[in-house]
């Protein structure tokens, strides 16, 4: 039983957005809370899940396939709603573009480096690239709440979260240029056999 946790957590990650999206619309304070504490719910899970799966040994086809699918949905869930908003807006857009980009660019490149049998590990600077993600997602999810709770002279809870949503921008394109690049030198390497 112990071994199927990992999976577990995983489905309940992707069953977890349309919950996450409703409560989105709530009015006021649980229209902030909510949805910020099943994102950071989520966000928790996907290092749980990972750990878990390590632990037990029990890696499963089916984690290797839904683990990357849940992580991509809740997080485009959230930019997306962070835009259509207004919490994220102007050009802190583009902060959002890269991520939801890098996102779709990974993926295709691991599933074509799967084709070759050629594993594409996470580097320790794309797990610290996520957590910057989730946690600038976190706070610009806590909404008017996050204002009031979290406020620095000039730097309320919004602004904290989108400079912290930059830098993870800044990241995710460090890591995806790696990344592609591994990805182009594998393919030359093929063609040239």
């Amino acid at each position: 039983m112990l071994k199927k946790i990992p999976n577990i957590l995983t489905i309940g990650r992707i069953i977890i957005v349309p919950i996450f999206v409703l409560t989105f619309f709530l009015p006021g304070f649980y229209g902030d809370v909510i949805p910020c504490f099943l994102f950071i719910v989520a966000s928790f899970s996907d290092f749980l899940d990972g750990l878990l799966a390590r632990l037990f040994r029990e890696e499963s086809k089916l984690g290797e396939l839904l683990d990357p699918i849940a992580d991509k949905i809740i997080v485009a869930t959230a930019l997306i709603l962070l835009v259509m908003d207004g919490t994220i807006k102007n050009f802190e857009v583009i902060a959002a573009i890269i991520i939801l980009i890098r996102e779709i660019l990974i993926s295709g490149l691991r599933e074509f480096l799967a084709k070759g049998q050629v594993n594409l590990p996470v580097s320790h600077l794309a797990k610290l690239k996520t957590f910057l993600q989730m946690f600038s997602i976190s706070i610009l999810l806590t909404g008017d709440t996050g204002n009031k709770i979290l406020n620095f002279q000039d730097y309320n809870a919004q602004t904290i979260g989108i400079i912290i949503l930059w830098l993870s921008a800044f990241l995710t394109l460090f890591t995806a240029y790696d990344y592609l690049r591994k990805g182009i030198d594998h393919a030359i390497s093929e063609d040239n056999k």
